[in-house]
């Protein structure tokens, strides 16, 4: 980790090169990338485990964007709510006119962390930067950020940061490498403003080394300042960023902290999943430490990798005032198990209003979420995947050492789970005694045949959405 004076350094040289409209070539002799720590599989394994044991964490995104909530000039946004500066095609001055009324007086941090770790969730990743450019915390690289711009003028990372540590969630930064605010990028597309947003963000480039270095300072303050878990890449699909600039970028970071943890989306290993199945061009392995699916649950999971699933409850990220397209609490917990069964995590999201509030739904839903998993929480932490290869007939399975979980998600007439032969043999043992979680001391029978397992779990679930059965192995 850096020394203050070299972070400051890092920070004034970084900020002093943009200042200037010709930019040098290279970035400041302070932002060149130290070599990346060495790192053996156990090393990894500790590295990540807190990470994989977690299973479920919060996604925030939250920006300047929740001010005009979906809407621009008497329409509505066809888009998530975060890109409506592209999709309304504001310039930038324009869309810095937002930051002015921006003043999110109803930020509550402790809520917001206490929301979250009711639900269950063990984790928090937050939008420091969207691919607005604006910064939601206290930036010295830059002045268009929420503590310089906004009348709010305090930094809601910093009390976040706080909160989770005080609380017990492992706090985690979100930041987008593609930034349509600044002067090294623009929009080259018929019909549209240079300067607004855009999926083809273009690059200047001969200003690409100073927004490397523009980016690194930035990324120094977050990580040293605030001390996230993870950091939670986006934008990286733009043409002019490269897996070499990805690879450059992670070994940046971890250098800053050998122990952080940091997703795919650094380098260019989002296609097929998400890169970290396959090689690079260079024949070494993508940048990253785990893959990121969003708003899918792949069909089998992704065996032998660390992956994530992240996943809106509407149909937007950032707030959008009219988007009610709600996923119900039943299928928002079905998708938790769905994800653990299959050896993932689960990145649920909820997008903030402009006046800092959590919207009552997605309060709502993160409650019901929250009753489930205090009671069958154990189902779903530190667990592996299934252990069956096919599909159970009646929901998902997850385990734990010699304990196997099945998530009961459509109650049978009877209350008989049937395992056939093959699913019996893939239990990995003879089951010593089976019980339904929510009710521990009572045991249910478990009676074995020449046509598998059948588990008599009683007439009625003890969870419409899913009842948790388990199985300990002798």
């Amino acid at each position: 980790m850096p020394t203050g004076t070299t972070l400051r350094t890092l920070v004034l040289m970084a900020a002093a090169v943009l200042s200037t409209p010709v930019v040098a070539s290279q970035p400041p002799a302070n932002t060149q990338t130290p070599a990346a720590p060495a790192e053996t599989g156990p090393q990894r394994d500790a590295r990540m485990r807190w990470w994989r044991e977690a299973r479920f964490g919060l996604f925030i995104h939250w920006g300047l964007y929740a001010v005009p909530a979906g809407e621009w000039e008497g329409r509505r946004s066809t888009e998530v709510g975060e890109w409506i500066m592209s999709w309304a095609n504001i310039p930038r001055a324009r869309y810095e006119t937002l930051a002015p009324r921006f003043n999110p007086v109803g930020f509550d941090a402790a809520e917001w962390v206490r929301i979250a770790k009711d639900a269950g969730m063990k984790y928090i990743v937050i939008t420091s930067k969207h691919h607005d450019g604006f910064a939601m915390f206290d930036s010295a690289v830059s002045d268009y950020d929420i503590v310089d711009r906004t009348p709010y003028a305090r930094d809601p990372m910093k009390a976040l940061a706080d909160e989770a540590k005080k609380q017990g969630l492992v706090f985690c930064f979100y930041y987008s490498i593609m930034d349509w605010h600044h002067p090294s990028q623009f929009v080259d597309q018929p019909g549209r403003d240079r300067t607004a947003g855009h999926h083809s963000n273009r690059m200047v480039p001969e200003q690409k080394a100073a927004y490397v270095a523009y980016m690194k300072g930035q990324l120094a303050e977050l990580v040293t300042r605030y001390d996230p878990g993870v950091l939670w890449f986006d934008g990286e699909w733009a043409d002019w960023w490269t897996e070499a600039d990805g690879k450059d970028l992670y070994a940046y970071v971890r250098g800053l902290k050998p122990s952080i943890i940091v997703n795919n989306r650094v380098g260019k290993g989002r296609d097929g999943m998400r890169g970290l199945n396959r090689q690079a061009p260079d024949g070494q392995p993508w940048a990253g430490d785990f893959g990121t699916p969003e708003q899918e649950i792949p069909p089998t999971g992704l065996p032998g990798l660390d992956w994530e699933s992240c996943m809106t409850m509407n149909d937007t990220w950032g707030f959008k005032s009219y988007d009610d397209h709600w996923k119900t609490s039943t299928t928002l917990i079905r998708n938790l198990v769905d994800v653990a069964s299959k050896g993932g995590n689960y990145l649920l999201n909820v997008g903030p209003t402009a006046q800092g509030v959590i919207p009552a739904p997605s309060v709502e839903r993160l409650r019901d979420i929250g009753a489930w998993m205090r009671i069958n929480g154990t189902a779903i932490y530190g667990t592996s995947a299934s252990p069956f290869t096919a599909p159970l007939p009646f929901g998902r399975a997850t385990r734990k050492g010699r304990t196997v979980y099945l998530h009961v998600f459509d109650w049978p007439a009877d209350g008989k789970l049937h395992l056939t032969p093959e699913m019996a043999r893939q239990l990995g043992g003879t089951p010593a005694r089976a019980y339904r979680l929510a009710i521990p001391g009572t045991a249910v029978s478990v009676v074995g045949g020449d046509d598998g397992l059948t588990i008599d779990a009683g007439a009625a679930p003890a969870d419409a959405a899913a009842t948790v059965v388990v199985v300990e192995l002798r």
